[in-house]
């Protein structure tokens, strides 16, 4: 009777014997619905053969038997999740234990997905894919390709993929020299000794009541090198920036991107500069408009294109973003805090020298205490305010510290798993489909053979409602 009841599995070569009420434990699943009449079972060895994971499968049996279901760290996740959905099982009964190390493929996979839009592959694309990316595939397959369509995905690499060809490289290190050229000049042209004094005649009245003329320096002007310079480099500018327009595959993703719009504003402010200076110079308060040429500076982040470290970094900001947002949260609440009470402490003393006159000043204090900067322009006299102030470095502290490891983890994730790709090889051997053998007219079955070598068998194609099954002496 109790033979009547059990059943036997065979999954992957592995033999597991259970009650066939066990497997009624979880109804609507591919064990509870098990019959003879199914096309794997072999009525010689009276079992059920699955030619699937056996490891995952120990787990799957134990959960009918127990009721809970754990996550073999011996497997990776997606071939978990594969053989749970061929049982008919929901991914999401497993234990708690195990879901932390069940769900860390789910955050490679985001990590993945975010270096594929990061587009850090400097392999070379096939025909095929250049003509899907930039949208002439119907053409390419047609065989009607125009010259425009064969030149305009090698300007595209030549200007966008500095690693795509040697002439690439080139002109990356030429768009890199003119970057630095720039930033350079830039800083440079600020220095006194590189500044030129605008001398003026200045008519006086003397002591005698006659009139002299004497020399007035006016201002000082950057040296005129330095606009020949700028000509020079935001040429290279404007011609890289249209070349790479006209090239685009998608005009209004090359438009959005950030570092697009910031090396045009940066070209377009030059030109305005210019402008400003031709008509506009005579005007009160002209020098205030120079401020907004800060915004070639901003150039250094065209370098990215050239860096994937680059990348990596701006990609850990954007993903620590929560983190970073909590930090600044908590350092804003620290220093409102530590600012009203060092106010409130360095007057419950007498104090003659307090730097302390209100809770605004003591906001500046606050910050670079907590961020441990300490420039030292304001310091509290009382031992009270001391007290406060050797509390506000404390908590600055530690509230630094506590994010820290975590962008510090999101970089060391995008790094490893950049660097992995990298290593990776690039044609993967695939796998082929299974072809069906021919077998021929079905066979008397002969005796039953069991024991533990019983498994070690090969399966054919089954034919009608016949069984065929080779069996190994």
């Amino acid at each position: 009777m109790d033979a009547e009841n059990r059943v036997v599995l065979n999954v992957g070569g592995i033999r597991h014997e259970t009650y066939k009420a066990t497997l009624k434990k979880i109804p609507a699943t591919r064990l509870s619905r098990l019959t003879e009449a199914l096309a794997n079972y072999d009525p010689i060895l009276n079992e059920y053969f699955f030619d699937r994971h056996p490891g995952v499968f120990a787990q799957v049996l134990n959960y009918y038997r127990t009721g809970k279901l754990h996550y073999p760290t011996d497997v990776c996740g997606p071939l978990f999740e594969e053989e749970l959905e061929f049982w008919g099982l929901d991914s999401n009964q497993v234990e708690p234990c195990c879901w932390m190390t069940y769900t860390a493929h789910r955050d490679t996979q985001e990590t993945l997905a975010v270096l594929d839009r990061l587009d850090l592959d400097t392999d070379k694309p096939s025909d095929e894919e250049l003509a899907r990316k930039f949208g002439f595939e119907d053409a390419y397959f047609s065989g009607n390709i125009s010259w425009w369509m064969k030149t305009k995905p090698k300007l595209w690499s030549l200007f966008d993929e500095p690693y795509s060809s040697q002439a690439a490289k080139v002109i990356g290190v030429i768009s890199v020299f003119f970057i630095c050229v720039s930033i350079l000049s830039f800083c440079l042209k600020t220095h006194p000794d590189m500044r030129v004094p605008v001398i003026m005649n200045v008519t006086v009245l003397t002591a005698d009541n006659t009139t002299a003329w004497t020399l007035d320096k006016k201002a000082t002007n950057a040296h005129d090198a330095f606009f020949y310079i700028e000509c020079v480099c935001n040429t290279w500018f404007t011609f890289e920036i249209l070349i790479r327009f006209v090239a685009s595959p998608n005009k209004f993703g090359f438009i959005k991107a950030s570092v697009n719009m910031i090396d045009f504003i940066a070209t377009l402010s030059f030109y305005v500069d210019i402008l400003l200076q031709r008509f506009a110079s005579h005007l009160e308060n002209a020098d205030i408009l120079e401020f907004f040429s800060i915004i070639r500076i901003m150039r250094l982040f065209k370098l990215t294109r050239h860096s994937s470290g680059l990348k990596i970094l701006i990609q850990t900001f954007r993903a620590s973003a929560k983190e970073l947002t909590l930090l600044v949260f908590f350092l804003v609440l620290g220093i409102v805090i530590f600012a009203s009470l060092v106010y409130y402490a360095e007057r419950i003393q007498a104090n003659p020298h307090n730097d302390f006159n209100s809770i605004p000043l003591g906001l500046w204090w606050a910050l670079v205490t907590m961020t441990t900067v300490g420039y030292g322009d304001m310091a509290p006299k009382t031992y009270v305010g001391m007290f406060v102030g050797a509390l506000c470095a404390l908590a600055g502290v530690l509230t630094i510290a506590l994010p820290v490891p975590v962008i510090v983890s999101n970089f060391a994730m995008y790094y490893s798993h950049t660097q992995a790709r990298a290593k990776l090889p690039k044609k993967r051997r695939r796998v082929l489909p299974v072809e069906h053998v021919r077998v021929g007219p079905p066979q008397p079955p002969g005796p039953k053979r069991g024991g533990p070598n019983a498994n070690n068998r090969g399966s054919g194609p089954k034919m009608g409602n016949s069984n065929i099954k080779s069996i190994q002496n």
